[in-house]
């Protein structure tokens, strides 16, 4: 098992999944980055990242790119163009991607949350998701998804999933950092 303190979680510090990973990763005495951006309120204040234009600009990708790939539309909104550019550095900076919500029947993941799901896979990370509906982890492997529980093997991941987390969602995290990490911290 791998020294905590070395171990990494990226997230966005979001009310739901993501400020539930980052209470487990303090619990666990794991480092905490959670990627923001001017005006943006987070439920989570450790670790807070507060990126510039110019590091947005760096996850910027046109609106219709992300419809496309997602299959469904977006708002132009400003806000919504930075969660994006922020999901890109959450992505790009913890290998294994683990989120939470609801896989969707064209393979996508519902929500924001699909939009990191999606740079994973193009990105061509680990990746695992928790489905709250069919209460189960998910893997995607070979293309598909492939039920498998995952434990959190590097030094670095990316946490992220919906606002609406159900109290099964929030024991499957609590269970991936115990079967990943062990025992909860006590210090």
């Amino acid at each position: 098992m791998a020294d905590r303190s070395q171990i990494t979680l990226y997230s966005g510090g979001h009310r739901g999944t993501e400020s539930e990973f980052g209470m487990l990763a303090e619990r666990w005495g794991i480092q905490e980055v959670n990627f923001s951006f001017e005006g943006h309120n987070l439920s989570r204040t450790r670790g807070v990242r507060v990126l510039n234009r110019e590091e947005l600009d760096k996850g910027n990708v046109s609106m219709e790119i992300v419809s496309a790939r997602m299959g469904r539309k977006f708002s132009k909104a400003d806000k919504i163009r930075k969660v994006i550019q922020s999901i890109f550095h959450m992505i790009n900076n913890g290998y294994h991607v683990i989120a939470v919500g609801w896989i969707q029947p064209d393979d996508t993941v519902k929500g924001g949350t699909g939009w990191g799901v999606e740079l994973a896979k193009l990105f061509n990370r680990p990746l695992s998701v928790f489905d709250q509906e069919k209460a189960s982890w998910f893997c995607w492997k070979d293309r598909r998804w492939v039920e498998e529980a995952p434990t959190i093997t590097d030094q670095s991941f990316a946490g992220t999933g919906t606002r609406n987390l159900t109290d099964a969602g929030r024991q499957a995290l609590a269970d991936l950092f115990t079967r990943s990490f062990g025992p909860e911290s006590n210090g």
